[in-house]
């Protein structure tokens, strides 16, 4: 098995493998990966076979002598076809920590990517970390509604879509970026005292490259928006990339009626929807607020796990 590090001639069979891949979505292409370039010192690798044939991929981006996969991402991992096997994986992983001791790395930060994103299964790197030794350092709660088999919403949701409904709020498809990221940078501000991880500017650069992949939509009193969803798209998952309304907003549910717009309308045939997690500021403790506004939805718990290698201490599987 081959290491390489991943450069711009490889650009093209790198998008091509990500979009024929079981776990890849769009965050793993090179025009998102690279949006935020200036802050995160790529490190992607790609992994190819005794006969030269590429096998594997991994996002990631170094911080001193940390591997990070990605340190810029919402989740990473070894990104691979369905010709991926056990054992192949294993020797995957094992070029890996090679080429990672050789190239001064004392540590490897993995973050799986979560299995309801897999087209079809795909955690044969799990298994491989384990065999390396590797831990897992944070279990991030997501919250997902299932389509194929839905826990049903508490009924005081559907009271708010009936109270939306008759205050005359309405829901559709918005390109008004600007007006939505006003609201949401006034919501977190003013409720968690933080701003969003992108700023106006990076969200208009990547719905440019991503129209049908980032997609905004509002719930809204007259042309007045006060609710709002983005949503990130993937082949199984809608995810609910950030959530505002402003205080009208709350007053008058709109993010019930923007929900059972986007589950009813938008998204019936998407396997899950993600609403992301409900952690505190600090990633200590659960916001259970948000967390109960989720699962009265419907939503029940997926985990999404960080794992740590210490190179100096691993051994052979």
């Amino acid at each position: 098995m081959r290491v390489e590090r991943f450069t711009g001639a490889a650009r093209g069979l790198w998008d091509e493998f990500v979009h024929d891949s079981r776990s890849g979505t769009f965050l793993f292409l090179r025009d998102y990966m690279e949006y935020h370039q200036d802050r995160f010192e790529d490190h992607s690798l790609t992994f190819h076979d005794d006969q030269g044939e590429l096998v594997a991929l991994l996002p990631a981006s170094r911080r001193g002598e940390v591997l990070d996969s990605h340190g810029g991402l919402t989740y990473g991992g070894v990104v691979s076809d369905t010709s991926m096997t056990a054992a192949r994986m294993l020797e995957v992983f094992d070029a890996l920590l090679e080429h990672l001791r050789r190239e001064s790395f004392t540590l490897l930060r993995y973050r799986a990517v979560p299995h309801i994103y897999h087209r079809v299964p795909a955690e044969e790197d799990l298994y491989a970390l384990t065999r390396h030794g590797a831990r897992v350092v944070r279990r991030a709660p997501l919250s997902v509604i299932d389509a194929r088999h839905p826990v049903e919403a508490q009924s005081r949701r559907g009271r708010g879509v009936r109270k939306a409904r008759a205050a005359g709020l309405a829901c559709r498809e918005s390109d008004d970026l600007e007006a939505y990221w006003s609201l949401l940078t006034t919501v977190l501000r003013e409720t968690y005292g933080a701003k969003p991880v992108h700023s106006l500017e990076e969200i208009w650069l990547l719905k440019r490259r991503f129209p049908r992949d980032i997609r905004l939509f509002g719930c809204f009193q007259g042309e007045m928006l006060v609710a709002g969803v983005l949503i990130y798209e993937s082949p199984a998952v809608a995810r609910a990339q950030y959530i505002a309304a402003s205080e009208a907003g709350k007053r008058l549910a709109g993010l019930d009626l923007l929900f059972d717009f986007l589950l009813r309308e938008v998204y019936p045939g998407k396997a899950y929807f993600d609403l992301g997690t409900s952690e505190s500021a600090d990633g200590q403790d659960l916001n259970r607020g948000v967390l109960e506004f989720k699962e009265s939805l419907g939503a029940r718990m997926v985990a999404q796990d960080t794992y740590e290698l210490a190179l100096s201490t691993t051994g052979g599987a």
